[in-house]
Parts: C-alpha cells; structure tokens; sequence
C-alpha cells in the first residue's frame, strides 16, 4: 500500500507519499522549472519590499523617539518655567501682604491718634459747656 507504514504493534499509520502521485513528465519539467524560477523572482521582489518596508519602519521608529523625546523636553521645560512663576508670584503676593500689614499698621496708628484727638476735643468741650452751664443769667 503506497502511503502507509507501519506501526509498531503491526498497525498501518498513513503518511504522504515522497514524491507527487502525479509526478510530472520529463516534457513537464522545464516548464516546471520556469515557473519556480518566476516564483522565486517574485520571493524575492517581496522579500527586498519587505526589507524596505522595515528600514522604513525604524526610520519611523527613530523619528516617533526624537519627537516624543522634544515633547518630553518641552513638558519639563514647562513645568519648570511654571514652577518658577508660581514661585515668583508667590514671592510678590508674600511682599504685597507685608506692605498691606504695614500699612495697615500705619494707618490703625493714625486713626489712634485721631480718635484720641477727638475724644481730647470731646473733653475740652463739655468742659466748655459745663463751665457756660455754671455762670448765671446766660441761657442756652
């Protein structure tokens, strides 16, 4: 039987025939040969696009690096020049509130020495007027 062997135990297992059960003629052959040579050539023009294919992608690749690289760069540099103006902003709003304090400070100050002023002149004058009060024939 073409195609069988056997087992051990004496069992056939099945297994492909060597060569083509219809095996071409010698007059077959050289047309054979010519379309293998015509596959080959094709293998091989896709074989070489494949190859291009795959310095096209690394060049990609190594394009996709450099730019997600810079991107990289520009967020750090952003966030350090951000940093650096919440820095300096923070710095002016703490010496802003150390003028407003001093400020504040200054004119609490005045308003001390006005309302003592004026209680000074509250003073006075009900002294004034008890004093008009006291003298007799004068009337209010």
């Amino acid at each position: 039987m073409a195609g069988l062997a056997m087992r051990a135990g004496g069992h056939p297992r099945w297994r492909p025939p060597l060569y083509a059960t219809d095996m071409a003629q010698p007059s077959d052959l050289e047309a054979r040969v010519a379309a293998l040579e015509a596959r080959v050539g094709e293998l091989a023009g896709e074989a070489r696009a494949a190859r291009e294919d795959a310095a096209a992608a690394r060049h990609l690749a190594a394009a996709n690096d450099r730019d997600v690289a810079e991107a990289r760069r520009d967020i750090r540099d952003f966030r350090q020049a951000t940093a650096a103006s919440f820095n300096a902003m923070r710095s002016d709003l703490t010496d802003l509130q150390a003028e407003m304090r001093t400020g504040f400070t200054q004119v609490r100050g005045q308003l001390d020495g006005a309302a003592a002023g004026l209680e000074q002149i509250t003073s006075l004058l009900n002294t004034l007027i008890a004093q008009q009060g006291d003298q007799p024939g004068e009337t209010s």
